[in-house]
């Protein structure tokens, strides 16, 4: 099954990630937003592949019901796998590059495996995380994209300061600040947390996608498929609401 239940990530007390206290996104808890956290990593194509199908599938969504979904994105490393080591075909074997092709060609997304750059993707996680603080999961999914067209079509490295800062800038984030940023220890308390919480949970593959703490969805699945979780998680709400 594709959607399941995790009982021990919902209720009181449940171990999750939130935005840092004082920092919530502009739209948590606003209306019926659905609350839909994606632990992902920035080193894997099969996350930027996975990201783009889901955003795609949460505006169709959207426009059908009228519900918008509330994406957040949250830092995972797959155990056993050094931080610096640059993760091509998800968890598959090394000869599944050519379905990756295949896949973000079908996608119309540039993808140069042959220019990855090997990379601590820590500090970008970092960014993303006070990107979602300043300017909420908009803000913080055009960063993610910016970063990860960065790494899978150009070559750029990711744990350099100064590309970071200026893919802060393309996203519409301030340069100045994100500079700052990076050169601070901020929001390294929230990547730690978010893999930790990963690790918790048992999250070995990334994308893992958890909608409403509760259902889950792991690997890059397409776009239709998506739609469909997010119209069982609908359902499932309006079953679970009090009459």
């Amino acid at each position: 099954m594709l959607l399941h239940c995790r009982s021990r990530i919902c209720g009181p007390g449940a171990a999750f990630c939130e935005p840092p206290a004082g920092k919530a996104s502009p739209t948590a808890r606003v209306g019926p937003h659905m609350q839909t956290q994606i632990f992902s990593d920035l080193a894997s194509p099969w996350c930027y592949l996975a990201m783009t199908r889901l955003e795609r599938a949460a505006g169709v969504f959207a426009l059908r019901t009228g519900e918008p979904v509330e994406l957040a994105l949250r830092a995972c490393q797959p155990a056993g796998r050094p931080a610096d080591q640059p993760k091509h075909g998800g968890d598959a074997v090394a000869g599944d590059t050519d379905r990756l092709r295949e896949a973000f060609a079908q996608d119309r997304l540039a993808l140069d495996l042959d220019v990855a750059v090997t990379a601590d993707m820590f500090d970008a996680h970092r960014l993303l995380s006070w990107a979602e603080a300043v300017g909420g999961g908009p803000t913080q999914l055009a960063l993610a994209f910016e970063l990860w067209r960065a790494a899978c079509a150009e070559g750029a490295d990711l744990a350099d300061h100064t590309t970071l800062a200026n893919r802060a800038a393309l996203a519409g984030l301030d340069l100045g600040a994100a500079e700052r940023m990076l050169a601070s220890g901020e929001c390294a308390a929230e990547v730690r947390l978010q893999r930790d919480t990963a690790q918790a949970l048992g999250i070995i593959t990334v994308p893992t996608v958890v909608c409403e703490r509760t259902y889950v969805v792991t690997g890059a699945q397409t776009q239709q498929t998506y739609e469909q979780v997010l119209d069982k998680v609908r359902g499932a709400r309006g079953r679970e609401s009090p009459r």
